[in-house]
């Protein structure tokens, strides 16, 4: 009775501790997305001072992170150019990593851009897309904290709003070379869905990664879909970053939620996203990524795709 009266308030403690860890990080995660979302930042249209003001806080949480720049880019900012029918426009994707126990890599992304003001109205996308953004920093500091099996890329896209242009050219010129890139886990609105609903997109064209998309919440339902080339224009596999990545036949998950009433429009807000569907998607998609993180050879998940391409 002793032993058990003495495990019982370590129990106790770890239970405390893990709870007020949860919760410090799902305050974290709530004020990035509302500080993003904000007025300040102008809707962070790709080239202006919104974007500017968005990346230097995004750089300054990396730093607060302790997740480092790339070393084959040598800083946070990787610079492409985003070209319209008669001028070019300065794109900068935001690029850090956490250094696994192997050199294989996972992408997880999120475009960091919005579409700016239109009509002097700011449309600050908390959903479309500082959600996704808020989600990763999370995930950086997650895997700062629990190294990977796999070396984990977290990647920051500009210009997805412009046509994936971000993600176009992180996939041109990528920090690895591609063929070390075994999967891309891509976010793009998670946070306003009313019914606990969160789709996860690619497992139409991966069937094998079905057996990691599960969750121990049971307050959300990850559901498999839009990804049927027959769907037509509710096909999302290339309607956001991902579509980049499958291009170049690179493995892909997306978890996004249907449209809503405030999609592409100033209403927007932080105010009108589902706090707690947020906390709980965030909290569901990190289950997947160490569910895939578990294996430490991701290629041979795909053994069975790369069998029947050679067939």
């Amino acid at each position: 009775m002793k032993r058990l009266l003495l495990i019982l308030p370590l129990a106790i403690q770890l239970g405390c501790g893990s709870v007020k860890e949860a919760k410090t990080t799902n305050t974290q995660l709530l004020k990035d997305v509302e500080i993003l979302s904000s007025d300040e930042y102008e809707g962070r249209k790709s080239g202006t001072k919104g974007s500017e003001l968005s990346r230097a806080y995004l750089v300054k949480r990396l730093k607060e992170i302790g997740v480092a720049a790339h070393p084959s880019l040598g800083a946070y900012e990787q610079n492409f150019e985003i070209k319209g029918r008669n001028s070019v426009t300065k794109g900068v994707n935001l690029i850090a990593y956490v250094k696994g126990k192997s050199d294989d890599v996972i992408v997880v992304s999120a475009h960091y851009d919005h579409v700016g003001i239109i009509k002097d109205e700011v449309y600050n996308g908390a959903d479309d897309n500082a959600s996704g953004v808020g989600a990763l920093l999370s995930y950086a500091k997650y895997f700062k904290d629990h190294q990977p099996n796999n070396t984990i890329i977290f990647a920051l896209f500009d210009a997805e709003e412009m046509g994936l242009q971000g993600a176009k050219a992180f996939v041109a010129n990528p920090p690895v070379t591609l063929d070390k890139i075994k999967l891309n886990i891509n976010m793009d609105m998670i946070s306003h869905n009313d019914k606990g609903e969160l789709y996860v997109v690619g497992t139409f064209k991966y069937p094998q990664l079905k057996q990691y998309i599960t969750t121990t919440n049971p307050n959300i339902k990850l559901l498999l879909g839009h990804d049927d080339p027959k769907l037509g224009h509710d096909d999302w596999t290339n309607q956001s970053d991902q579509g980049a990545f499958n291009a170049k036949n690179i493995p892909f998950l997306y978890f996004g939620v249907e449209d809503h009433k405030d999609y592409h429009k100033a209403t927007d807000e932080f105010k009108n996203i589902n706090q707690t569907f947020y906390t709980n998607a965030v909290g569901a998609i990190q289950e997947v990524i160490i569910n895939i993180d578990k294996q430490r050879d991701i290629q041979s998940i795909f053994k069975e795709n790369l069998q029947m391409k050679k067939q």
